[in-house]
């Protein structure tokens, strides 16, 4: 049964960062897509980022290119997402995400999900 467990959300000022981090457990995860999706209030899931755990392959939108950056720890079993130079509008709710096979942006593609972590900015 896989699980993702992520921490690391919070309460930050505009323009500061914070790491979230998802601890996989359950299986082996080299035939997987891991994503990072957010959602805030009255808005749909959207798609962040997403990395490839056997090749490493990242994948951003538009909206958080060269703020933030996904990563794994193989060793850990540990996918990060550092966020960096935060805005008002990254306000959401974070959830990890994991789906066999390749990256997908669309959230109804994922099968595994976490049970998020709050993220706030104040201006």
């Amino acid at each position: 049964q896989v699980q993702l467990v992520e921490s690391g959300g919070g309460l930050v000022q505009a323009g500061g960062s914070l790491r979230l981090s998802c601890a996989a457990s359950g299986r082996t995860f080299g035939g997987y897509t891991m994503g990072w999706f957010r959602q805030a209030p009255g808005k749909e899931r959207e798609f962040v980022a997403a990395i490839i755990w056997s090749t490493g392959a990242k994948y951003y939108a538009d909206s958080v290119k060269g703020r933030f950056t996904i990563s794994r720890d193989n060793a850990k079993n540990t996918v990060y997402l550092q966020m960096n130079n935060l805005q008002p509008e990254d306000t959401a709710v974070y959830y990890c995400a994991a789906r066999a096979g390749g990256y997908y942006e669309y959230a109804s593609r994922y099968g595994y999900w976490g049970q998020g972590t709050q993220v706030t900015v104040s201006s």
